[in-house]
């Protein structure tokens, strides 16, 4: 068969199975069999290249996959997010197009500060991190992450990247405790799920791990509200957090934050116009 009719075919099965954006999967999958970019992939599309047998098995063994709905980052292994292509898999929750709102939030609070401390708490993947040490080298980055299989990867991706950021195990709410009251922005996109709000989607239900879901409490909010606290026992005079949550908690985070002494508090909607991400200043 040609790239073209095999894509076709597996768009069509994946259709079937529920998969919100089944071409573009259908590409990718193909693409990560035969060593492509999915504009090499285009291309055999366009030429009507012919597919070997082996690449047709294998292709065939990622759809189906699929199909059951696994998560198409964790068949190819990789997941992009903000300019930087990273590693994931089982163990490890997948990054979000939507977190990449606190990457540019981040980067317009620090964008008048020279060589600027930041600490994300709850790494997982290292993705925000990263990012943030990719685009502001100049930074000083630290990052903290309780799963020892997701610490793993954020290794892995600091290693694949050459970015330099002062990775560490352990609990979020207790880290860090030698850069206490140094540190210029805290950021986070922390567990805040409530343990009745179980997702629909197979994908993230079914996959990404508990830990990196669900926040504790009736709310979700138990963790992201110790971390708030440990971001203010971090933070400078002045300093920043920025704390990703659900668009259904925007009312309930605000009202936390500036509960508990945080000023010009406000919240960011992401580009989809949801409410996404709370800014808060420490008084």
């Amino acid at each position: 068969m040609s790239v073209d009719e095999l894509v076709r075919a597996a768009a069509r099965r994946l259709r079937e199975a529920g998969v919100l954006s089944p071409e573009v999967d259908a590409e990718l999958l193909l693409a990560h069999a035969m060593g492509l970019d999915r504009a090499g992939l285009r291309r055999a599309r366009v030429l009507r290249e012919q597919v070997g047998p082996a690449v047709h098995g294998a292709f065939l063994e990622l759809v189906v996959r699929r199909a059951d709905r696994v998560p198409l980052q964790h068949l190819t292994g990789t997941a992009w997010f903000a300019g930087l292509e990273l590693a994931v898999g089982p163990g490890v929750f997948v990054p979000r197009p939507e977190t990449e709102t606190l990457v540019r939030l981040a980067l317009a609070t620090l964008q008048d500060l020279t060589s600027p401390t930041v600490v994300d708490l709850c790494t997982g993947s290292g993705a925000i991190a990263l990012a943030l040490s990719h685009q502001r080298p100049d930074a000083r980055v630290g990052a903290v992450e309780l799963s020892q299989e997701a610490y793993r990867y954020a290794v892995a991706n600091r290693a694949r990247t050459g970015l330099e950021v002062d990775l560490r195990l352990g609990a979020a709410q207790e880290s860090f405790e030698d850069w206490r009251g140094r540190v210029d922005l805290v950021v986070s996109n922390p567990p805040y799920i409530p343990p009745d709000a179980v997702p629909v989607d197979p994908e993230v239900r079914d996959h990404d791990p508990g830990l990196a879901l669900y926040g504790g409490g009736t709310d979700g909010l138990e963790l992201p509200g110790l971390l708030a606290s440990r971001a203010g026992q971090l933070l400078r005079p002045g300093g920043a957090l920025l704390m990703e949550h659900a668009d259904s908690q925007s009312a309930s985070v605000v009202g936390l934050l500036e509960h508990t002494g945080w000023r010009d508090v406000r919240d960011h909607e992401d580009l989809a116009g949801r409410p996404r991400v709370v800014a808060a200043t420490r008084a």
